[in-house]
């Protein structure tokens, strides 16, 4: 079996949240949602766990973040090319997201953009050309 990943990220709005996520693609997987949590589907093996701050302060004692004001992860997915990544950073910032609060990384085989979610989170997208890339580590 294939290993799953469940990034569990707080929000301050559950509503908005779910639909800012599928606004950038994610799709909202009703078997694990509820009233205080959401699991947004990125793939077979990424899933979002949107969780209020009630439910999130259930799995820690620590403080909860304001990812505004500081970073605590940076989560990258992968695009199948540029004008994907391009693509999703627009829609997270048509969304009610901000686009770029990264340096844009274009190095030709890899290229990369950032968008925060309307809760702070900082998501990175990425291309890369595995031949490419390939290529440029022989070379060095």
């Amino acid at each position: 079996m294939s290993k799953l990943i469940f990034v569990n990220l707080p929000v301050t709005d559950l509503t908005r949240a779910i639909a800012f996520y599928e606004a950038v693609g994610a799709r909202l997987n009703p078997q694990f949602t509820d009233e205080t949590a959401a699991c947004m589907v990125f793939s077979e093996t990424i899933h979002a766990m949107l969780l209020t701050h009630d439910k999130y302060r259930m799995f820690t004692a620590k403080p909860i973040a304001d990812a505004h004001a500081a970073s605590g992860v940076l989560i990258c997915l992968s695009a199948g090319s540029r004008a994907e990544v391009d693509d999703t950073v627009g829609r997270a910032a048509a969304a009610g997201g901000r686009a770029d609060p990264g340096q844009t990384q274009d190095y030709g085989f890899m290229y990369g953009r950032s968008f925060e979610d309307p809760d702070g989170h900082h998501w990175e997208v990425m291309w890369m050309d595995m031949e490419a890339a390939r290529k440029a580590m022989e070379k060095a």
